[in-house]
């Protein structure tokens, strides 16, 4: 049984969104600075713990209802596409393109397939730690 925490709950709720968006930021930033998908997946997967601290699992399992399983699943999906879609195009294995493009709303934009093979492996980062945690935390 767990006390009534109103005060640890109302700033988990402000706070996690906070956490949130800045692995966000990282995620997107680790292409031109320190970060990428694996910091931002560890930052994401520390906002979760923040709500499994302040709620129950129950309560953050039906606020979060996804099978961590099959985002493990995803991200091995887009990570190892990434990779092996290098042998399409006959080049080195993890060989990415790049290139500059006009999108509407921001202008030229540097887009890069590392991007998809870094929202992989931040996918199978968050999948695999929340699982973790879970069944560490579940009742047997």
């Amino acid at each position: 049984m767990k006390a009534n925490d109103v005060i640890l709950q109302t700033a988990t709720k402000v706070v996690f969104f906070i956490i949130f968006l800045f692995s966000i930021h990282i995620f997107f930033a680790g292409h031109f600075a320190p970060g990428g998908g694996f910091v931002g997946g560890l930052l994401t997967t520390a906002a979760i713990v923040l709500l499994l601290l302040a709620f129950d699992l129950k309560t953050v399992q039906q606020a979060l209802p996804f099978n961590f399983m099959i985002v493990v699943a995803i991200g091995l999906v887009l990570a190892i596409g990434m990779g092996a879609g290098s042998f399409v195009f006959n080049v080195p294995f993890l060989t990415h393109a790049f290139g500059d493009f006009y999108l509407p709303l921001f202008g030229v934009t540097s887009l890069h397939t590392a991007m998809i093979f870094d929202a992989g492996v931040y996918l199978v980062v968050v999948g695999s730690t929340v699982t973790m945690i879970q069944s560490i935390g579940g009742e047997s």
